[in-house]
């Protein structure tokens, strides 16, 4: 194939890649929004049941955004289905919170809980492969 081929490929793959780091910051706030602690000033402070909290989200919105890349041929599908996904996880992580009525999970997790962190980090994880696998 002429360089053409090779062009669309880059301009492609650094536009999704744009697309998916702004999304992720934006999910990012959103997600800081519904904590009652401030990620960053965790993080920054040696919190590492954030951090693995925050981790997970991570991974679950970039995992979400691989697959919508990977089933969807524009942009504008992908952006589409990862928000979506990301509804999805935002969900989750709510239901989480209301499923365990004997823990506060996000108080437990902004004292620093590394026990909570690290299954809240695992709940983003697997939901993230569950709700990936379910995008068109």
């Amino acid at each position: 194939m002429g360089d053409g081929f090779w062009e669309n490929i880059i301009v492609e793959t650094a536009a999704r890649y744009s697309v998916v780091v702004l999304c992720t910051v934006v999910f990012l706030s959103i997600f800081e929004l519904v904590t009652s602690y401030k990620n960053w000033v965790e993080i920054k402070s040696g919190n590492f049941a954030v951090a693995m909290a925050t981790g997970g989200k991570i991974f679950g919105i970039a995992t979400i955004f691989r697959y919508s890349i990977e089933h969807n041929d524009t942009l504008l599908q992908s952006i589409g289905w990862g928000v979506i996904g990301f509804l999805l996880l935002l969900f989750g992580y709510i239901m989480f919170e209301f499923l365990t009525p004997t823990i506060k999970i996000d108080e437990e997790i902004g004292k620093g809980n590394i026990a909570v962190g690290f299954i809240s980090m695992t709940i983003s994880v697997g939901l993230a492969f569950v709700i990936g696998a379910s995008i068109g």
